[in-house]
């Protein structure tokens, strides 16, 4: 089994602001992928980013240039360090873990507001 805490959602203006952390315990493979994954009201759970457990990133187009995915392999932990943010990135925001399973956070919310 996988646990997945994240932390660091909020409000913020346009513009703005945030760096979501996800921090991992339990029975974590040497070979896995850790992602970041958001869901809209009305709306499906999207990829945003992930990166494997030898650094490689993949992002959505949606927020290319604007947010960075990195980890903390000593830690188990993955950030999410989001950048010029729009109304549109609000969301639940869902650390994800995938090896044998999909391992899913509880979420944590980011509203983006003026």
């Amino acid at each position: 089994q996988v646990q997945l805490v994240e932390s660091g959602g909020g409000l913020v203006q346009p513009g703005g602001s945030l760096r979501l952390s996800c921090a991992a315990s339990g029975s974590i493979f040497s070979i896995h992928v850790m992602g970041w994954y958001r869901q809209a009201p009305g709306n499906q759970r999207d990829l945003v980013a992930s990166i494997t457990s030898r650094g490689n990133t993949n992002y959505a187009d949606s927020v290319k240039g604007r947010f960075t995915i990195s980890r903390d392999n000593a830690k188990n932990m993955v950030f999410l360090q989001m950048n010029s943010l729009k109304p549109e990135d609000s969301a639940v925001y869902y650390c994800n873990l995938r090896q044998n399973y999909n391992y899913w956070g509880q979420g944590t919310q980011v509203t983006v507001s003026s």
